[in-house]
């Protein structure tokens, strides 16, 4: 009997009902249309501001999904230096940053250009620069082979393992992925959102290299999105929904794997984190608004570089307090240069002095008050 859905007689001919799903199908669609309209009406530099926002969420989340925690500011910098964006002084990339960013944009920017064994193998080896995933070796650029067993998704204790899934053989791999790959670049009249969830899907459950597979499953089905747009601008993130699901999204992706060639409720879970991807662009729209509003209102203002710095980083979501000595570090200065800097922010009102609570002071942006656009 079949344990996995790649097992089944007529994999990997896909169904699913559309009838359950032309309702919610068409509510995707008609929000997403809706959210492109609103952010096209924004000016260049605030749409630019959009896209790079949510290009940074996307690859941070990404890599969160797996448990790997990039640095926010070094991730910004990449994809600006590579988008051609001015945001001040860069911060200096480590290889394995370059490398996902790499990916990412090549999916979304390049969303056009058909998907082939060589572009994959090129993000898994921009995914691995060094041919190790942490301490272990594995195979770059190429698909996995049977030297090291098995391929399979296990949690818990060694030797009290639990086996969520197992991959199709490494045998198979050729055969499989040249199936994906010719259905990914085929004309077939299938709804691109439904193809990005199809896809998505299908190459994470063939899991075609040792490492990397949920990353690079996430970009594809961005490419996908992408395409459904017909534009490389990004104004929200799959990825960091995925991120605040990811207990259903692997429970709806172990059910559907372990199911039958029936897969309509995985699309409905696609399409409802797709929906819910949208609640955070309108965040995104209002950070950015609320941003441009701030610096509008600061027009004539002297400030020196330093200052620039933390307030930017201020509008983006500082996390927790700003206190004197978080100013030195981030500035890179002593904290008599900090408190100098800071009073005198203060003293024209744009920070302001938090209540007391703690040892240490800190401080906040003066509000500008409430009354950003949503996205409906």
């Amino acid at each position: 009997m079949a344990t996995y859905i790649h097992e089944l007689e007529g994999w990997p001919s896909f169904e699913w009902s559309s009838k359950d799903l032309a309702e919610q199908l068409a509510a995707v669609r008609h929000r997403q249309g809706r959210l492109l309209g609103r952010m096209e009406a924004l000016g260049f530099d605030l749409r630019a501001e959009a896209v790079l926002h949510t290009l940074t969420e996307d690859v941070l989340k990404s890599s969160e999904i797996e448990g790997e925690i990039l640095d926010k500011d070094q991730v910004r910098s990449s994809i600006a230096r590579r988008l051609g964006m001015d945001i001040g002084a860069l911060a200096p990339v480590d290889r394995d940053v370059e490398g996902v960013v790499e990916m990412m944009l090549d999916a979304t920017q390049n969303y056009q250009a058909p998907l082939t064994d060589e572009r994959l193998f090129a993000w898994h080896a921009s995914l691995f620069p060094t041919g190790r995933s942490g301490m272990t070796k594995i195979i770059v650029g190429a698909w996995r082979d049977e030297a090291s067993g098995p391929m399979q998704v296990v949690s818990g204790p060694i030797g009290r393992e639990k086996v969520h899934y197992e991959a199709p053989a490494a045998a198979r791999l050729d055969g499989e992925m040249a199936g994906f790959v010719e259905w990914f670049n085929g004309t077939a009249s299938l709804d691109p959102v439904l193809k990005a969830a199809v896809a998505h899907l299908w190459f994470v459950t063939i899991h075609p290299f040792e490492d990397g597979n949920g990353r690079i499953a996430r970009a594809i089905a961005d490419m996908m999105l992408a395409r459904s747009e017909g534009s490389p601008q990004r104004f929200y993130s799959m990825s960091a929904q995925i991120r605040l699901e990811r207990k259903d999204y692997y429970a709806v992706l172990e059910r559907t794997q372990k199911g039958d060639l029936d897969i309509t409720v995985w699309l409905q879970w696609f399409l409802g984190c797709l929906d819910r991807a949208f609640d955070g662009a309108e965040e995104i729209l209002g950070n950015v608004l609320r941003k441009a509003r701030f610096w509008d209102a600061m027009t004539g203002q002297p400030l020196n570089e330093r200052q620039r710095k933390v307030i930017n980083r201020l509008l983006d979501g500082f996390e927790g307090k700003l206190t004197s000595s978080k100013w030195a570090t981030l500035t890179k200065t002593s904290p008599d240069t900090a408190l100098r800097d800071i009073t005198d922010l203060v003293a024209r009102g744009m920070l302001v002095k938090d209540e007391a609570g703690g040892r240490s002071t800190s401080y906040s942006l003066a509000s500008l008050g409430e009354g950003e656009p949503r996205c409906a």
